[in-house]
């Protein structure tokens, strides 16, 4: 029996997961929480097999990219990934905070259920959708944009302003400008308005 922890805001949702995890026979929802901070919590004096993870937990609260750098970082189980967000950021952030993989909350129950099987196993499960974006990120790296200026423009997205990013950021004006330019030139476009539109079609921000 595969025993799975599980976090996710969303009461309704975490209440699917529970009925979907616990209607596989050889898997067991164990645990059940609506923040990473209760998760990382739990885990110290617990056990369980894979953790499954959503991305957001709302303003002010741990993001699943970093609940698995800790959970990484502390020798804890396996994480994978379930959640709504697939853009490059997002999927970046995960993969480089340790993540076993990555799926999408669309995801059939077999492919989930494979899915927290292969991470138990010390596999690496990504959903279609990930694994293009990562081959795409690998075949073009040129055109490939680094996590930074992908941040830069999903915090653009949002409406701030050039020292409001670097404020965020906690870099200079002027790192900001060369995040944006290098961004520009990747996506081929001349403004701000041009690059949204774009990283948006692509899915590289929400």
């Amino acid at each position: 029996m595969i025993r799975v922890a599980l976090a996710d805001d969303h009461p309704v949702v975490r209440l699917g997961l529970v009925s979907l995890v616990d209607s596989v026979p050889d898997l067991s929802a164990v645990a059940e929480f609506s923040t990473a901070e209760e998760l990382l919590s739990w885990l110290p004096t617990n056990t369980c097999d894979v953790v499954l993870l959503d991305l957001q937990f709302g303003q002010g609260r741990m993001t699943g990219a970093e609940a698995a750098a800790a959970i990484v970082a502390s020798g804890g189980p396996p994480v994978l990934i379930l959640t709504t967000y697939a853009t490059d950021a997002d999927i970046v952030n995960a993969v480089e905070a340790g993540a076993a993989g990555y799926l999408l909350k669309d995801a059939p129950t077999d492919e989930l259920a494979e899915a927290v099987r292969a991470a138990a196993a010390g596999r690496t499960p990504l959903s279609p959708v990930v694994q293009r974006r990562l081959l795409d990120r690998v075949r073009l790296p040129a055109v490939a944009l680094t996590l930074r200026e992908l941040d830069t423009l999903r915090l653009v997205a949002e409406g701030l302003s050039n020292q409001a990013v670097a404020d965020r950021l906690v870099v200079t004006q002027a790192t900001v400008k060369s995040h944006l330019a290098h961004a520009y030139a990747k996506l081929g476009v001349q403004s701000r308005t041009e690059a949204l539109s774009i990283a948006r079609e692509r899915g590289l921000i929400a």
